[in-house]
């Protein structure tokens, strides 16, 4: 049977490069679901709907025989509780509106590793123990993956479709206006830090900064998205996806302080970036028209806060992929030539100087 993927959220880092994977594997038709997505790309054809207006949905998604639904976004609230209620009724309405087509065969969930570590509120303060395994339980309390997760189940059983689950780690790689996008975030923050002369100060905790930990590349995480869909011996099961690599920020950070010829240190304690960058609109703005870059508006760029929140953690946090392995995904990244391939390319694009 011919595939036919809907990416929910393709603007975003993950459904982006996914729909950059499907379309180059030339065997795939492809659509494009985001309340503004591109009007152009190769092969993919673009979706304007808004994930919390069913009948909206319901009307853009009418008549497509779909065979895959890879749902790659969500929407950040104040509290954990509204996260569990809006996320939780955006894929429902999702599942919902796909309902009709009778070509469904699977259902793709990315989520993330914090299912291990609990809502941003209590973010790490449980007593989660390395590596991350998908059989632990879940943590008590609300969890919006938790949320998505029994939305989806519940589906599958009333459609009978396959389902797969996806915890990736911190995602490396190439998307713009993300709200969760360390790689394009430090690329700004060392680009600023060359421009005034300040040095690259690592803002995390000594624990991250001397902890082991691993990340997960975005393009990695769409070869895991497909195979997943595509083999039977993946079907409804949930997995850690992460790039194989382990690594401590004391040994990276000096190597990405070095593509940008900023000087990288450490003052052994935590200096967000939230407050290193308080003032880093007009710095941004200035620099991107002295040097002709093509976003000025450091907000559509950089995310301090979650990147704070990855690099601020008093945790040791890393992830076992021997699920996927035993079954048969050998995919492998490292994780600095995610970094120095995801600089290279924003620079190529003016992104950056």
């Amino acid at each position: 049977m011919p595939r036919s993927a809907l990416i929910v959220g393709v603007t975003g880092i993950v459904g982006n490069n996914l729909a950059d994977h499907l379309s180059q594997k030339g065997d795939w038709t492809i659509y494009g679901l985001a309340r503004k997505p591109p009007v152009s790309g190769p092969g993919i054809y673009p979706i304007a709907a808004d994930l919390m207006k069913r009948a909206e949905l319901h009307e853009s998604l009418a008549g497509i025989d779909l065979t895959h639904v890879f749902f790659c976004t969500w929407s950040r609230q104040k509290t954990e509780e509204e996260n569990c209620e809006v996320n939780g009724r955006m894929l429902g309405n999702l599942l919902d509106a796909v309902d009709a087509a009778p070509n469904l065969t699977h259902v793709a969930l990315v989520t993330g590793t914090k299912h291990y570590l609990g809502p941003f509120e209590r973010y790490g303060s449980g007593k989660a123990e390395t590596p991350f395994r998908e059989e632990e339980p879940r943590l008590p309390g609300k969890n919006f993956y938790y949320v998505q997760e029994d939305e989806l189940f519940k589906a599958a059983e009333r459609r009978g479709f396959s389902w797969s689950v996806h915890r990736p780690h911190t995602i490396v790689g190439y998307a713009l206006g993300n709200a969760m996008n360390m790689g394009v975030t430090l690329a700004v923050y060392a680009t600023i830090c060359r421009e005034t002369g300040q040095p690259f100060l690592f803002p995390g905790s000594p624990t991250q900064w001397n902890g082991l930990t691993d990340m997960t590349d975005a393009c990695l995480l769409a070869r895991h998205l497909e195979w997943a869909s595509t083999t039977t011996a993946a079907r409804n099961q949930a997995f850690n996806v992460v790039n194989g690599d382990l690594f401590r920020w004391k040994w990276l950070w000096p190597k990405l302080g070095s593509f940008f010829n900023v000087q990288a240190e450490y003052s052994g304690r935590a200096t967000p970036l939230e407050q290193q960058m308080a003032d880093a609109g007009p710095l941004w703005a200035g620099i991107a028209q002295r040097r002709g870059l093509v976003e000025r508006d450091v907000s559509k760029l950089a995310s301090w806060w979650h990147t704070d929140a990855d690099l601020g953690r008093d945790l040791e946090c890393f992830n076992d992929m021997s699920k996927s392995r035993q079954l048969g995904f050998l995919d492998y990244r490292a994780t600095l030539p995610a970094f120095l391939d995801l600089f290279s390319r924003l620079r190529s694009e003016r992104i950056i100087p």
